[in-house]
Order: structure tokens, then C-alpha cells, then sequence
């Protein structure tokens, strides 16, 4: 097996991970000795064990002399635990292969360089693009203090997300339903507008996957929302969360809704009523929430992408043509070809006949 092997073996590894330890990265370890794997390991839950560790403690023999491959760089500070350079320097490992290089401040090549000071080879930038790919949420929650945002949407043939009375449910079929459970376990919260948690009343939940249930995050002026809802009954796990005007945080509703268990967050609104996305997701970041997948509607995934806050599509085509209808995208901002965001094809999916199609920002 080559590096890029072994590499590609730390990326599976890894991938275990998610839905669990976010803010962390998805890391996993590979321990080589003499042609054969020794050991391996993936961090799995945040505040856990990092996945030098795991993979030190799964050794088959003494790992002196061995190869270590991960996919992200050792770190070298204390954190919630030791750092993983010294343990490595400890185990007295000869060679270690990496995909990338942190990006965290805190790290940023120092557990390379603490590595190469004690006698230990290093190399960097093996598969740096799928090393990339694989902690895409990482990456931009430590280098812009922001989270990643998708957008998910399913609509028809013709780009209608809902038919002229605003109804959409069961628009894409179970398969392509229960993706989206999977998809959800894999972020940190998922956001809808007040219009979309009205018409739909969605649970916003995990619930045809293996997963954490993620921060169920609302966008609603004017809260209007219900009481009765299945946002506020799910409240009191404390992962329902209301950005509102900031001229609501004194009404009685909100009180109430405090109360619940829901946790509120007051914004001043621009001249047209809008509530401030930027300011929305740094209020996120102070949350620990390093990504986000929102879901609807219209005027929301309107608002990310005219504002260039969107760093991923998944968009489900459905194999029907609704004629009118609402559209995903809309309004003057998006209306000619000279203003068109582009994304780049990142990928298809086929669940019977439903399509999704991954874009990723250009």
C-alpha cells in the first residue's frame, strides 16, 4: 500500500466521527510497522481521545519505529487533552504522514515542526484537496470564525420547491427523506424561516438515521411562532433557538417561550425588516456551532446566497413539473446572469428517481 493508501484509509476512519465531535475536525490515524497495520483509530466524540491516541492504544505490537498517517496534523498544545505530537515523540514513531496541515491558529504547522525537532520525518499535503473536503466545516469555523452554511432544497423539474398554495410536503420520495435525516446528523444545526416552521411545522430531528439531533435555529422577525409547535415542544433539550427583532426580547411571548426551554437572541432589522445574517452567524460561532444546513424557504436561501453566505447546495430534483409555484431562489438580486453566483458540481446522488445534485461555492 502506497501513502495515499493509508491516507485514504485515515479518511474512512475518520468520517466515523462525524455528527460527534464537532467543533472538532474529523481525524483518523493509521499506525504502519514493517508493511502492516499495527494499529488505528478516529476521534470520536468531542472532548474525547484524538485519534493518535485511539490508535496508539489499539497497537497489535510496539509501534518504535513505525509509520503514523492522519489526516490532519498532529496538534502540539494543550487543549481538553495533552497534545498528540508529544505522545508521538514518546512512542518513538520514525515517519508521520499528513494530508494537511491545521488550520487552527493554535497549531498551523507547530506540531510538524515540534516533530521534525526531535529527528522525526514529516510530510504534508498527501490528498490535500480530499483532506480539505472531508473538514470543510472545520476549516471555515477556525479560519473565519463563522460556520459553514448549506443550503438543502428539494424541488421539481421546473425549480418549483413548493406548489401555488406554499404546500411541499412529500415533494421528493422516502429515500430521499431519509437522506436527509443522514444529512442532518452531520451538522450542527439546521435553520428554517418563520414561513417554512408555519406551513410545514417540521421537527427539524434525526429521526431515519444514527445521530445526534442538531440545533433546531429559526428565523422569525416578528415571532410568530407556536407554542404548540414541535420546535417548542422539542425545547427542552435545549436545542431550540429563535433569532428575532430585537424589539420582541421584552414581549411576554417571548418570556414564555423562554420559559420552554427555548433560548431567544435579538437582532436589529434592516430599513426592509430583515434580520442580519452576518450577525446571525457569528452569534452561531459563539455557540460552538460550526455548521449549519439550512432548510427553507424561499426568501432564506434567497438572503444566503444574494449575501454570499452560502458555501454548499444540495438541491433534490423531483421527477414532476408543477408549471407555477414557489421558487427556490428569487428576487432582483439574483435576476441576471452578470450577478450569478457561480458553484462548481461536486457531486450526484440518484435515489430512485429523485436526483441531488452538490454544488459547492466557486
Amino acid at each position: 500500500m502506497t501513502d495515499e493508501d493509508y491516507l485514504r484509509l485515515c479518511f474512512e476512519l475518520a468520517e466515523k466521527g462525524r455528527g460527534s465531535v464537532s467543533p472538532n475536525p474529523l481525524v483518523g490515524c493509521v499506525i504502519v510497522k514493517n508493511g502492516k497495520i499495527i494499529g488505528e483509530g478516529f476521534h470520536q466524540k468531542y472532548g474525547s481521545s484524538h485519534a493518535e491516541i485511539e490508535a496508539f492504544r489499539s497497537c497489535s505490537e510496539d509501534p518504535e519505529g513505525a509509520a503514523l498517517y492522519v489526516n490532519l496534523e498532529p496538534c502540539s498544545h494543550h487543549g481538553k487533552t495533552p497534545p498528540c505530537a508529544d505522545e508521538i515523540i514518546r512512542k518513538k514513531i520514525a515517519r508521520v504522514v499528513v494530508s494537511l496541515v491545521d488550520p487552527n491558529p493554535l497549531v498551523k504547522g507547530r506540531g510538524l515542526k515540534k516533530l521534525n525537532d526531535h529527528g522525526i520525518e514529516t510530510v504534508s499535503g498527501i490528498l490535500e484537496k480530499e483532506g480539505r473536503m472531508l473538514n470543510e466545516q472545520f476549516i471555515k469555523f477556525i479560519s473565519e470564525n463563522k460556520p459553514f452554511v448549506a443550503l438543502k432544497t428539494a424541488q421539481t423539474i421546473d425549480g418549483r420547491i413548493a406548489d401555488s398554495s406554499g404546500s411541499s410536503k412529500w415533494l421528493t420520495n422516502e429515500e430521499s427523506r431519509k437522506y436527509v435525516h443522514r444529512l442532518r446528523s452531520g451538522y450542527d444545526a439546521v435553520m428554517v424561516g418563520s414561513g417554512t416552521l408555519l406551513a410545514d411545522d417540521p421537527s427539524l430531528n434525526v429521526r431515519h438515521h444514527d445521530g445526534r439531533d442538531p440545533y433546531r435555529i429559526v428565523l422569525d422577525t416578528k415571532l410568530r411562532i407556536d407554542h404548540k409547535s414541535n420546535f417548542c415542544r422539542l425545547a427542552p433539550d435545549g436545542r431550540s433557538v429563535v433569532m428575532t427583532s430585537e424589539s420582541n426580547l421584552s414581549t411576554e411571548k417571548a418570556r414564555k417561550l423562554i420559559q420552554e426551554g427555548v433560548k431567544i437572541f435579538g437582532f436589529e432589522t434592516d430599513t426592509a425588516g430583515r434580520l442580519p445574517l452576518g450577525q446571525i452567524l457569528s452569534q452561531l460561532y459563539t455557540l460552538d456551532i460550526a455548521s449549519v444546513l439550512v432548510e427553507g424557504g424561499a426568501e432564506l436561501f434567497t438572503s444566503f446566497i444574494s449575501n454570499q453566505l452560502a458555501d454548499k447546495l444540495y438541491i433534490f430534483v423531483s421527477p414532476k413539473i408543477l408549471n407555477n409555484g414557489i421558487s427556490a431562489f428569487r428576487g432582483k438580486d439574483l435576476s441576471n446572469l452578470e450577478n450569478a453566483p457561480q458553484f462548481t458540481l461536486a457531486g450526484t446522488e440518484v435515489f430512485g428517481d429523485d436526483v441531488l445534485l452538490i454544488y459547492n461555492k466557486k
